[in-house]
C-alpha cells in the first residue's frame, strides 16, 4: 500500500519538511476487527469432526444490500476471508501478531447424556 506514514521526507528539500499522513495506517478506525470462534455443526451433520477448528473470520464493515435482487456487496475483499487453525491459542497469537482486533466468542460445553436403546422402552 503507498499510504504515507506521519515524520519527515528528506526528499522534500534540505530541511526535511514535517508532514501528517492524511490517512495513516496505525489509526484504530482503519484496524480491521475479527472474531474467534469454533464453528457449530450443520443440520445435516451427525459428527462433531469438523467442529474441532478455530476460525478468525473478518467482521463485514460497509455492505450494501441490494433489496430487489437479494445480494448483498462490499467493498472490502477481506470481510471473505476465513482463516483456520488448530487451536484457540494459535488464532489469538495470529490475530496479536498482525495487530487485528478481534473478539473471542467461547462456545458453550453440551451435555452428553448418554443412554442405552433399551432405556426408551422403560415406563
Amino acid at each position: 500500500r503507498g499510504i504515507a506514514q506521519p515524520g519527515s521526507a528528506s526528499g522534500l528539500g534540505p530541511e526535511g519538511r514535517k508532514f501528517k499522513s492524511c490517512c495513516p495506517d496505525q489509526n484504530n478506525k482503519n484496524m480491521k476487527k475479527a472474531k474467534i470462534y469454533i464453528p457449530s455443526k450443520t443440520a445435516t451433520q451427525s459428527g462433531r469432526n469438523n467442529s474441532k477448528k478455530w476460525v478468525l473470520e473478518f467482521i463485514k464493515d460497509n455492505s450494501n444490500y441490494d433489496h430487489l435482487m437479494n445480494w448483498e456487496s462490499t467493498t472490502d475483499t477481506q470481510s471473505q476471508v476465513k482463516l483456520y487453525f488448530d487451536d484457540k491459542d494459535s488464532a489469538i497469537n495470529y490475530a496479536k501478531k498482525n495487530n487485528i482486533d478481534f473478539d473471542l466468542i467461547e462456545s458453550k460445553k453440551s451435555k452428553k447424556i448418554i443412554k442405552s436403546y433399551a432405556d426408551n422402552f422403560l415406563s
